[in-house]
């Protein structure tokens, strides 16, 4: 079982991630949507496409851009669709 936790606090769990460029995705079935804000920011992979991000906030306290998830990417990536990865300080064990 893979988790990604922050500030003590379990962020996502699953058995199914996948792992890409060092990263695990989590699948959105996995992940503790009530820990996620959406963010404005946004990045592009060549070969991903664009990465939306969320904002972590736990317990009165936010961790920027430390989420993001693929919600539309290119052929290549589709596999990724809607899964998570963490960033920014989370620790995925």
């Amino acid at each position: 079982m893979t988790r990604a936790v922050w500030k003590d606090t379990v962020l996502a769990q699953s058995e199914d991630t996948i792992l890409v460029e060092g990263n695990h995705y989590f699948p959105p079935a996995g992940i503790k949507k009530e820990y996620l804000v959406e963010s404005d920011h946004k990045t592009t992979c060549p070969w991903k496409g664009l990465a939306h991000y969320y904002h972590l906030q736990v317990a009165g306290e936010k961790n920027e851009n430390a989420v993001w998830a693929y919600l539309d990417p290119k052929e290549k990536a589709r596999h990724l669709t809607g899964y998570f990865a963490f960033g920014k300080d989370v620790k995925v064990e």
